[in-house]
């Protein structure tokens, strides 16, 4: 594995595997590895000749009162784990080499970005995909693998990818979980033992929603399904709700009945102090 920080480096040697007929693949990230990132790395080792990781924290994305100073970075930790995937280049530029003086250009997707975690955190999306779209051009990629635990975040790359007519191809990977159920996150490292168990009330809520819609002899309203989760959700001590919202996987608009395109998006916060999403279908198809 060899460690790149300079875009022009990055671009040269992907320009050189295009030549040879190689198919790039890339898993962007912002570091602090664990399985959920790793399992990423396996799926595009499985799907390209080469494997590009990128390792940035994208203050792009991060708002005034977030936790960019505080996101957890260690890049030999990070190499270490990165390696034990197979993968071809560890890709970490700085914030000077992303944005360097004058830039002023960004990329913003409209209606996918404005509600859910985009309502909370304006300009988050807009981050995100101009952070995506440079390193779409730096690495050269055939297709690019995103976990659906963002769920939000690939839907709004998808649409890009649509609308600028790119040609890369987006690879969704289903969420990993820890043994609990709770869906891994570089964030679960703020969270103290009983933190993490409080914050199980995500997956539960999961569980009990698919239970009650499969059992439904009629569509369910959405309205009140959501309702049942938030109440469920505020009687945990220390979680407040930011949404919770039934929503089509497509368009990301609110659902009124539950049906096969449904998906269930939640964020709350801990403690007032760290913010948690997760996300699931409620219908098998």
């Amino acid at each position: 594995m060899k460690l790149i920080q300079k875009p022009l480096e990055m671009i040269a040697l992907t320009d050189h595997w295009r030549k040879q007929g190689q198919k790039i693949a890339l898993v962007p990230t912002m570091g602090w590895f664990h399985a959920g990132h790793l399992a990423l790395m396996h799926k595009a080792r499985q799907c390209a000749d080469k494997v590009v990781v990128s390792l940035f924290v994208n203050p792009g994305q991060f708002g005034p009162d977030e936790d960019l100073a505080a996101y957890p970075r260690d890049l030999n930790r990070d190499m270490q784990l990165a390696a034990q995937e197979d993968i071809d280049v560890l890709y970490a530029p700085s914030v000077a080499d992303m944005y360097p003086a004058g830039f002023q250009t960004n990329i913003h997707v409209a209606e996918l970005g404005r509600g859910l975690c985009g309502a909370s955190r304006p300009g988050h999306f807009d981050g995100v995909c101009t952070v995506v779209m440079k390193l779409f051009s730096q690495s050269q990629a055939h297709l690019a693998v995103f976990g659906e635990k963002d769920f939000q975040q690939l839907a709004v790359i998808k649409r890009m990818v649509r609308d600028l007519d790119l040609t890369i191809a987006i690879v969704a990977y289903p969420t990993v979980r820890e043994e609990s159920g709770l869906a891994m996150s570089s964030r679960n490292s703020y969270l103290l033992e009983d933190e993490k168990k409080q914050a199980l009330i995500l997956y539960h809520s999961i569980i009990a929603a698919r239970e009650k819609v499969q059992a439904a002899t009629a569509p369910l309203s959405a309205a009140v399904l959501c309702q049942e989760i938030k109440k469920n959700i505020s009687q945990i001590s220390g979680c407040v709700v930011e949404y919770v919202e039934i929503v089509d996987a497509d368009s990301l608009e609110s659902c009124k009945k539950v049906h096969e395109n449904s998906r269930l998006i939640m964020a709350i916060k801990i403690h007032d102090r760290v913010r948690l999403i997760d996300n699931a279908r409620l219908l098998e198809v």
